[in-house]
């Protein structure tokens, strides 16, 4: 079969075209393409077509991932549980990762924010990502869900994130973690409500996070950028996928414009903590996750960003199958660890 025949199915039914006409897509990872082929396997249609329910229903790369698995399961040393944050509109679902081995002492803690554009997935589907970080970090890992789209438009999933963010600062004590040392960490739509969590941390002059970790962010509604018209049929998010979320996140023209929104255009990111960036090459949000960390660098924060060559949207949680992920979660957890160690070691 030449590269011109091999066909990789996306998240939403679409098929991705593998040739010399879409030279990002022909450079994907053996590995991505496999875990991109099993999910095309389980079917699905094409999001920006769906009502939400039936997007919500949809096969994912967490399906497919347990699936190559084939369903084995492997807690990695971590305990969970569920808890109830009180919100500013209903109680917030969360998942606490705990490790099993003794600390010593109080753990670091992480809160991490899912992805899905503000519309799709939950706590329970983004199992991975959270488990995986409070092994390779030994912190307590609370993963927040938040109000979505369109039952709750913008700005309900930002409101949620800070509550979140308030709440574990009132209990960490509780979680065996140490609040001096709290880490937000956030994929897509999650990255967005992680930057937003800090600077309002820092508006409030109250407690900040000591590290960002952006993985994938959504840092604009423009749907312009380079990556977005040269990506715009690259599986399992596109870019059509994207703008059927901003449609259902947004209230009126106006919000697509609002900062919390625009990132990569906002000129008062000093004083943020410093953030590990990782993006992936056959991505439509790496143009604005670019911007967003040139614009971070330019207002005095330290960033350490990758662009990973050969996978997609969505990648990180696939480290178990996926090398890329595998590396891309070491940088982070490697970055987090670091910030841990050296808040622990500050008078």
């Amino acid at each position: 079969m030449t590269s011109v025949e091999v066909r990789l199915f996306a998240a939403n039914g679409g098929r991705v075209a593998v040739g010399p006409d879409e030279p990002v897509a022909e450079r994907l990872d053996a590995d991505m393409r496999h875990v991109l082929s099993v999910l095309g396997q389980m079917g699905g249609k094409p999001i920006e077509s769906l009502r939400t329910p039936e997007a919500r229903a949809q096969p994912r790369l967490d399906m497919a991932l347990r699936r190559i698995l084939r369903d084995s399961h492997d807690d990695h040393g971590i305990n969970m549980e569920m808890r109830l944050i009180h919100g500013p509109g209903d109680d917030i679902r969360a998942r606490i990762y705990t490790p099993q081995v003794d600390a010593g002492g109080a753990r670091p803690l992480i809160l991490y924010f899912h992805p899905g554009a503000f519309v799709l997935g939950d706590v329970d589907h983004y199992d991975a990502t959270p488990r995986g970080l409070a092994q390779r970090t030994g912190a307590v890992v609370v993963s927040s869900h938040y109000r979505q789209a369109p039952e709750h438009r913008f700005p309900a999933a930002h409101e949620d994130a800070f509550a979140a963010w308030s709440w574990l600062l009132e209990h960490a004590g509780s979680l065996g973690g140490d609040p001096r040392r709290i880490a937000v960490v956030g994929e897509g739509s999650g990255g967005n409500l992680a930057v937003n969590v800090a600077l309002q941390a820092r508006a409030e002059g109250g407690p900040r996070p000591i590290h960002l970790g952006l993985v994938t962010p959504m840092a604009t509604l423009s749907f312009d950028l380079p990556s977005h018209l040269e990506l715009e049929e690259t599986g399992p998010f596109r870019t059509e996928t994207f703008k059927w979320a901003a449609r259902k996140l947004l209230r009126n023209k106006d919000d697509a414009h609002d900062p919390r929104l625009e990132l990569s255009e906002r000129g008062d990111l000093g004083g943020l903590p410093p953030a590990t960036v990782i993006l992936a090459e056959a991505d439509p949000l790496r143009s604005e996750g670019e911007a967003l960390a040139d614009q971070l660098r330019r207002s005095g924060v330290w960033v350490d960003s990758t662009t990973y060559e050969g996978v997609t949207h969505g990648f990180f949680g696939l480290y178990q199958v996926v090398n890329k992920a595998m590396f891309a979660h070491g940088q982070l957890a490697r970055n987090l660890a670091a910030a841990f160690e050296e808040r622990a070691a500050a008078p």
